[in-house]
């Protein structure tokens, strides 16, 4: 089952979304918000992602190029999904904001290098992998 309930911190954002590769989608980025921001997205086509609350709590950052729009929660500052500048036809979504899904969750994680945007060079076809994060969960 790929559709999953999600909602930020305090709930007032609920969404509902179906995942095109599940959560074999997850990924970080490199780029200088996604840095700080620190979250695993995962992958949605756009007409499969439904708000069902809390359109009205939703507010939007841009940066540089103002493509990529990122919604948080303006109630408890969570990031809940994004609109991706590099496939404007899909959704990055917060898999910390998944219903039963934790970041710790995935044993390793892709990185992907948004330093060095794919978009900022005609000659590349896709996303460059800046590397794999790993989480080993300590045995007591």
């Amino acid at each position: 089952m790929n559709t999953y309930n999600g909602a930020c911190h305090c709930s007032s954002v609920r969404f509902r979304v179906r995942l095109k590769n599940g959560l074999d989608s997850a990924r970080r980025c490199t780029c200088s918000f996604c840095r700080m921001r620190g979250a695993v997205a995962v992958g949605a086509d756009r007409e499969d992602f439904e708000l069902l609350e809390g359109a009205d709590a939703l507010t939007t950052y841009t940066f540089n190029t103002d493509t990529a729009q990122h919604y948080f929660c303006s109630r408890c500052g969570i990031y809940t999904h994004h609109l991706r500048r590099s496939n404007q036809n899909e959704y990055g979504i917060n898999a910390a904001c998944l219903e039963g899904i934790s970041p710790f969750d995935f044993e390793k994680v892709l990185v992907i290098d948004g330093i060095n945007h794919p978009s900022d060079d005609e000659n590349r076809k896709g996303p460059r992998i800046a590397g794999t994060l790993h989480y080993v969960r300590n045995e007591e």
